[in-house]
Parts: C-alpha cells; sequence; structure tokens
C-alpha cells in the first residue's frame, strides 16, 4: 500500500513540470506581452528598457529565463511581482491560502451533508412526490451560477435587507479564525452558502442513483430475506457501498477549488484568496504570480487526484495493481 501511495505521489512531479513549462511559454508567445515594459513603467526609453531586460534575466534564452524563475520560486523564494515591485509572490500564495482553505472546506462540509441527505432520501422515499421534489430542488442549485447567485446574495442582504432581517450580517470581507471566530464565520457563512448550492444538487443525484442502483443488488435481497429492516439496509448496505463514487468526485473537487476553482465567490464577496488573486494577476499579465498561484492549482489538483487513488486502493485492493 505505502508503495503504491509513493508511485502514485512521484507521479505528480512530471505534470508539475509540463504545467509550469506550458504557462511560461503561453506566456512569452502571447502578442505584445513585455515585462520589461511593465516593470519599467510608461514611456520608459529603450536604454531603461534594455537595463531592465538584463537586470531581470529577460534578455537570456528562454530555457535559462525558465530555470531563473523557477529558482526564485521554488528555491530561493524571493520571486518578485512584475507589477507590484518588491512584492514576493510566495508571501502573497501563503497570505491568501487561508482564506481560500476556509471558504472551500467549509462550503464542502455542507454540500457534502446536504447531498447525502438529498440522495438517501431521494432514494428511499422514490416513486413518492418526495423524490422529483428533491431532485428539482437540485437542479435549481445546480444550474445557478455562482456569480449571480452571490451578486443577489449581496443585493438582499448587504443592500435592500440590511437594515432589518440582515442587520447582522457583517460587510464584505474577511476575518482571520485567530482573530475573531465569529466573525470568521459570520463572513464566510453566505459564500458558504452559494459555494454550496452549486454542488449539493449534483452530488444528490449521483447518491440517489447509486443508492438505487444498489437496492437492487443480490446482497440486498439476501439481506431483506434474513429479515433485516428495511432502514438498516439502506444505511448499512446500500448507502455505504455508494459514498465511493463521491470520493472521486469530493477528492477533485476539493483540490480544483482549494487550487482556485472558486475565483468567481471570491471575487463576488470580496474574499483576497488564491482564486482573487490570480484573477488579478491575470488582469495584470503578472507572470511571477500567474506561475506561483497556476503551480500551486496544479499541485492541490494532483495531491487530490493521488489521494483519491490511495482511498480507492484501500476500499479495492485491486486497484492497487492498475
Amino acid at each position: 500500500m505505502l508503495s503504491f501511495a509513493l508511485r502514485r505521489l512521484a507521479a505528480a512531479v512530471p505534470v508539475l513540470f509540463a504545467i509550469s513549462v506550458l504557462v511560461f511559454l503561453i506566456f512569452f508567445a502571447t502578442p505584445g506581452v513585455d515585462p520589461a515594459a511593465r516593470i519599467a513603467g510608461r514611456n520608459a526609453d529603450p536604454a531603461t528598457l534594455a537595463q531592465v531586460r538584463h537586470t531581470f534575466g529577460l534578455d537570456r534564452p528562454l530555457p535559462m529565463r525558465y530555470l531563473l524563475l523557477m529558482k526564485h520560486l521554488l528555491v530561493t523564494r524571493d520571486l518578485e511581482s512584475f507589477v507590484n515591485r518588491g512584492s514576493r509572490v510566495v508571501p502573497q500564495i501563503t497570505h491568501a491560502m487561508p482564506v481560500t482553505l476556509s471558504l472551500v472546506l467549509g462550503a464542502a462540509v455542507i454540500w457534502l451533508i446536504a447531498g447525502v441527505l438529498m440522495g438517501t432520501a431521494a432514494a428511499a422515499l422514490r416513486g413518492t412526490l418526495v423524490d422529483p421534489l428533491i431532485m428539482f430542488v437540485g437542479v435549481i442549485g445546480l444550474s445557478l451560477p455562482v456569480y449571480w447567485l452571490g451578486e443577489v446574495v449581496n443585493l438582499f442582504t448587504q443592500n435592500r435587507l440590511h437594515d432589518s432581517v440582515f442587520a447582522w450580517v457583517p460587510p464584505l470581507g474577511y476575518v482571520n479564525l485567530t482573530d475573531d471566530p465569529l466573525q470568521w464565520a459570520l463572513h464566510l457563512l453566505f459564500p458558504w452558502l452559494t459555494l454550496a448550492a452549486l454542488y449539493a444538487g449534483f452530488y444528490a443525484r449521483v447518491l440517489r442513483s447509486e443508492v438505487v442502483a444498489a437496492l437492487n443488488e443480490d446482497y440486498v435481497r439476501t439481506a431483506r430475506a434474513k429479515g433485516v429492516s428495511e432502514r438498516r439496509i439502506l444505511i448499512r448496505h446500500a448507502l455505504r457501498c455508494s459514498l465511493i463514487p463521491l470520493v472521486s468526485l469530493f477528492g477533485l473537487d476539493i483540490g480544483a477549488l482549494i487550487g482556485g476553482a472558486a475565483l468567481l465567490t471570491e471575487v463576488v464577496f470580496g474574499l483576497p484568496g488564491v482564486g482573487k488573486l490570480t484573477y488579478d494577476a491575470l488582469q495584470n499579465v503578472d507572470l511571477p504570480v500567474i506561475m506561483g498561484t497556476v503551480l500551486y492549482a496544479a499541485f492541490f489538483v494532483v495531491l487530490a487526484n493521488a489521494l483519491v487513488d490511495v482511498v480507492y486502493a484501500k476500499l479495492d485492493p485491486r486497484a492497487r495493481h492498475v
């Protein structure tokens, strides 16, 4: 088992290398992108531009530029932004990470609990009015764009009803957990619910299908023949086996969201997370920050894939030989 886990983690290294090379080449292949001009400022004369290119190694061949960039990012960790001079990339990412982790992990708890409850209830009550009603609610949540739902939530909680119903809702932004746990939770409550609404419905639909299929398996019929109660069959047999496909979904979703896929939620609710940092870097075409956030995102996605493989191997030993 340990050797299997190590093989999966070792496979992440070439993936991260390939992603870093691809991002680097795309950046310098983009028409009109001149980092020296951004560093030197507007109306810089040719002599200043040449000096900047030499100072930052931008006049060297592409392979050397790549090696210098990765050295400053991963080894010396002193890589600085092209746009905000003196602002180092690694501290920016480490400062934004707790915000993204707080948002994603809190939302994940909500959507996982809601998805499991909705999917199990729909499967248990299939054939009744409750089943299509739960699935209808799930489809609504899945169909609403996060940025639109977030703006609607802000419209009511920060504007229309802020002085009455939602007077307890704080302004947009973020408060550290260590500074004030209550304010931390209040600032993240509606971002959690908004992000969870997108995933809860999808998880409910997937789980319902798996539970319904499991209830028709031979081992369930055998359990019924032995006199096992329907409640015990649903929870101990059908639900337990049906949760395995959710492991893959949950791992990949968590990895992608921590890596920056929660960008829209962070932007709408004013959360200074990794997604917002990536968004700002893309707006300013800031290669060092883009490279740092992309590698950060790729690391978590690859790590999530590896952990999912390990969990699958734990649940099904046959997967270790794949």
